[in-house]
């Protein structure tokens, strides 16, 4: 097996990772001071660059104006991006746009094309996926109480919504909703739960408030809302896909949306660790005497960099074989990755707020803000314990028939 990058993948890792140090880290301190209209001025404006260089939406086909990169490739470009906060919106593949737009480019309708597709792609507007709700465990997703009842074409035919969302990540801002919600409760558990196309505008879809995630509640694209759907009539036009299919479209941004999870996480793992050596080196604890020199906060800087290291081969592996046989192909690759590098990006995290001591506690490094918003990762797209659990099911099928 051959793991060296082709040298056009190292060119381009070079000028994303060259741009994310020089236009994204200095904006970083305005984003943990909560000043989001100006962060999002200057991303908006360095959008503009990253467009002229090239380098906008790279897991986006090139019909619709990305780069088209291979899911490996990505991943790689993913992780440079992961090293910041800002990383993946400037460059047009943020969550949960980015899921967004897959399921849109293979399952829209030509209105639904023009209408959000494009203009999501063009990074023109931005959109949320409604699907966790707060009565309801986010690891069942077939236990959904949203209903959407569709209304007699004699009544002018479309659907209308009643629910309760939470998490919705990203809303605050947002134009469409992706909402999945029961359009037939009496079908199989998997068949009864459509999407539906929602602009946010609509009558009766209200943002409650956003969720205050461990004290911050964020703003823009850097917030998780409750939202209330209450008698939200839509059109006909805006189910997206066939009626009853939500849960196997859902499936569909899923294996490789935890590939972009996983390598973002990784970016943060190695700016964590370099900052967590840089620290080390400098911090002196005694006369003569600093942190790198003590043998236990050696030996957490060697673990975290094996961890690392070990992590991103397999979430590499996994990449390879969704590219090679599809996302089912490397189902259980999917599991391993999502626990294994979720809790490799904790302990990586919590060792180096440890090394910073005092420091690591405020916003002056970005260590704080990354553990607030990351501790999340062993919890959403499914819970490790689910991914263990299914990861074991599958390991002992054969050894039980």
């Amino acid at each position: 097996m051959d793991f060296a990058i082709p040298a056009a993948t190292e060119e381009l890792l070079a000028r994303v990772r060259a741009f994310v140090e020089r236009e994204l880290y200095p904006l970083e301190p305005l984003l943990f001071a909560g000043r989001w209209a100006e962060v999002e001025a200057a991303v908006m404006a360095g959008r503009e660059e990253v467009k002229r260089q090239g380098l906008w939406a790279p897991a986006l086909p090139r019909e619709l104006g990305g780069m088209g990169l291979e899911l490996v490739d990505f991943g790689l470009v993913s992780e440079a991006l992961g090293a910041s906060p800002l990383g993946h919106l400037a460059f047009g593949c943020q969550a949960p746009d980015a899921g967004n737009l897959e399921i849109l480019h293979r399952h829209a309708s030509a209105e639904q094309r023009a209408r959000w597709l494009e203009p999501l792609a063009a990074g023109a507007i931005r959109s949320c996926f409604a699907m966790t709700e707060p009565g309801n465990p986010g690891s069942n997703p077939v236990l959904l109480s949203t209903r959407a009842t569709e209304v007699p074409a004699a009544e002018g035919g479309g659907w209308v919504i009643d629910g309760h969302k939470w998490f919705v990540s990203s809303a605050d801002g947002a134009a469409l909703a992706v909402v999945m919600a029961v359009t037939d409760p009496e079908a199989p558990p998997h068949r009864r739960a459509s999407m539906l196309l929602v602009p946010t505008d609509a009558p009766g879809f209200e943002i409650a408030r956003n969720l205050p995630v461990m004290g911050d509640a964020g703003a823009g694209w850097f917030s998780h809302a409750e939202v209330r759907l209450a008698g939200c009539r839509v059109g006909p036009e805006a189910l997206l896909g066939a009626r009853g299919e939500g849960f196997a479209i859902a499936q569909e941004r899923l294996g490789a949306g935890r590939i972009h999870h996983c390598m973002r996480w990784l970016g943060i793992c190695a700016r964590a660790l370099e900052l967590m050596c840089r620290r080390a080196a400098a911090r002196e604890v005694a006369p003569g005497e600093r942190l790198a020199d003590k043998d236990l906060v050696r030996a957490w800087i060697a673990e975290c960099a094996a961890e690392v290291k070990a992590a991103r081969l397999l979430t590499l592996h996994a990449a390879w074989t969704i590219e090679r046989a599809g996302w089912r192909a490397a189902r259980a690759e999917i599991s391993m990755i999502k626990f294994t590098v979720a809790a490799a990006l904790g302990r990586v995290l919590d060792r180096a707020l440890q090394v910073h001591g005092g420091l690591g506690m405020l916003d002056d490094t970005p260590l704080a803000w990354f553990w607030r918003h990351e501790r999340a990762s062993r919890i959403y797209d499914g819970p490790d314990e689910v991914h263990k659990l299914a990861l074991a099911r599958e390991l002992l099928r054969p050894h039980r028939e």
